[in-house]
C-alpha cells in the first residue's frame, strides 16, 4: 500500500516529547525516520519509567515506526556518517539544547549551501533569538510561561494539564509545517527551514482567554473542570456517587435542560438564570439546585434525561475506561505494534482515511539499526566493530 510519505526520509536529533511526537507523525505517513541516539544511553526519554513491561511509557507513545542509530556526535566519523544520510535525506528534525545543531554545523543556512532540497525544523523552547534564547523549556515551563497555569486549576490554586500539552502543540505545529515545506518544495525545488517555539505553540493555543482578558479585561477565572464563563458547564454528582458532566451552549438548550432533565420548566424563566450571564454570576445556587435534583438519581439515569433533551454530556473517565472505551472499540481503533518487550495497543492516528493505512510498525531498541544503516553507507563488519569499540556507534 502507497502512503503520502513513502519515499521521504527524516533524520531526527531528538530527545523528549516534543520532536519524537512530531517525528512518529511523519513515520504514521510512511516517512523513513531514522533516529539518532547517544551510544549507551539513547533519547533520555527511555528512562522516563518503566510502566510498559519495563518500558517507558513517553517513549513508546512517541517513538513507533522508526530506525535507532546510535552516534556519538561528539566525534568526527559519527558527524561523517550523519552527513552522508542527511546528502539522501528530505528532512532534518532537531530539538538539541540552544545553538548546539549550529554548532555541530547542521544550521539551515550552511546545510542548504550543499543540500538545496534538505528541510530543516528547529523546535525550541522559546525560539533562536530574544532574551529567552537560552532558557531550558520544559513542558511545565511553558505551560506557566503561556498563562496556561493562569486559568488552570480552582480557585484556590492552578493546575498544570495532565499532559505534555506544550510539547504536543510544538510537536504538531512542526508536523504541519514540514507538510507545507514539502508541499512547497515540490513547486520550488528548494527546501527551507521550519522553526517551532514552543512559547509561541502554547500561547496560540491560549488565543481564546487572551481575547477574553484584551485591553485589560479581567481574564477568565480558574473554575476546576468547570467553565470559566458558561453555565452550566461542567462536572456534577449524581445520587449514586458518581459524576456527570455536562455543558449547555445556548438559551434553547437552557430551557430543554429545565424542562426535560431538572423537571422545573419555571426555572427558566427565574431573573436570576435568565441569561447566560445570569447563570454565571448565580452560579452558586443554580448549582445548589441541580445538585438537588441529581442527587436523587443515578448517573445512568441523569445521562439518560440529558440525551433525551439532546444536552451534551459525558462519563468522567480515568485512564482503564479509555482503554475499554466502547466507542473506540466499536469503531476498531486499537492496533498492535511490536516492542522489545513484545507487542502492546496503540490508537491508529487521527484523521486517517481510505486511501491508506498507517504505518504502525515496531518501536525500536536502542541502537537496533546501527549496523544496517551503517553497511548501508558502505561499513564493513570490521569498521563497524572498530567503531563500536572506539564509541563512535
Amino acid at each position: 500500500m502507497t502512503r503520502s510519505l513513502d519515499g521521504i526520509t527524516v533524520i531526527a536529533l531528538e530527545h523528549a516529547i516534543a520532536a519524537p511526537f512530531c517525528t512518529r507523525q511523519l513515520a504514521d505517513q510512511g516517512a523513513r525516520v531514522i533516529k539518532i541516539e547517544r551510544p549507551g544511553v539513547g533519547d533520555f526519554a527511555r528512562a522516563y519509567d518503566e510502566r510498559v513491561r519495563g518500558l517507558a511509557s513517553h517513549f513508546v507513545w512517541t517513538n513507533r515506526s522508526k530506525e535507532s542509530l546510535t552516534l556519538d556526535l561528539k566525534q568526527p566519523p559519527a558527524r561523517q556518517v550523519l552527513m552522508q544520510l542527511l546528502a539522501d535525506a528530505d528532512v532534518l528534525v532537531q530539538n538539541l539544547a540552544p545553538g548546539a545543531a549550529a554548532r555541530l554545523g547542521l544550521g539551515f543556512e550552511a546545510l542548504h549551501v550543499t543540500h538545496p532540497g534538505l528541510i530543516v525544523c528547529d523546535i525550541s523552547g522559546y525560539g533562536d533569538d530574544g532574551p529567552y534564547r537560552d532558557k531550558k523549556a520544559y513542558d511545565l515551563l511553558i505551560q506557566s510561561e503561556a498563562g496556561f497555569l493562569s486559568v488552570t486549576g480552582t480557585p484556590d490554586e492552578s493546575a498544570k494539564a495532565g499532559c505534555s500539552i506544550a510539547d504536543i502543540a510544538a510537536g504538531m505545529y512542526a508536523y504541519t509545517g514540514i507538510l507545507n515545506a514539502l508541499l512547497r518544495r515540490g513547486k520550488t525545488g528548494q527546501g527551507c527551514r521550519v522553526e517551532v517555539s514552543m512559547l509561541e505553540s502554547m500561547t496560540e493555543w491560549m488565543g481564546y482567554p487572551l481575547y477574553y482578558a484584551f485591553d485589560g479585561a479581567p481574564p477568565p477565572p480558574r473554575a476546576g473542570a468547570a467553565h470559566a464563563t458558561i453555565f452550566p458547564y461542567g462536572p456534577f454528582p449524581s445520587g449514586d456517587g458518581r459524576t456527570v458532566m455536562l455543558g449547555l451552549q445556548n438559551e434553547r438548550e437552557w430551557h430543554s435542560f429545565c424542562q426535560l432533565v431538572l423537571r422545573r420548566p419555571a426555572v427558566a424563566t427565574d431573573p436570576r438564570f435568565a441569561s447566560n450571564s445570569q447563570r454565571v454570576a448565580h452560579r452558586d445556587a443554580l448549582r445548589g439546585l441541580i445538585q438537588e435534583v441529581f442527587g436523587a438519581l443515578s448517573a445512568e439515569q441523569v445521562r439518560a434525561r440529558l440525551d433525551e433533551a439532546q444536552i451534551a454530556n459525558a462519563s468522567v473517565n480515568d485512564m482503564h475506561d479509555v482503554w475499554r472505551h466502547p466507542q473506540l472499540a466499536a469503531r476498531d481503533r486499537w492496533a498492535q505494534v511490536d516492542t522489545p518487550a513484545g507487542p502492546v495497543p496503540a490508537l491508529l492516528p487521527p484523521g486517517t482515511h481510505a486511501a491508506e493505512a498507517p504505518r504502525m510498525d515496531p518501536i525500536p531498541a536502542l541502537g537496533q539499526h546501527t549496523e544496517a544503516i551503517l553497511r548501508g553507507l558502505g561499513w564493513s563488519a570490521a569498521d563497524i566493530a572498530r567503531g563500536q569499540e572506539a564509541g563512535v556507534v
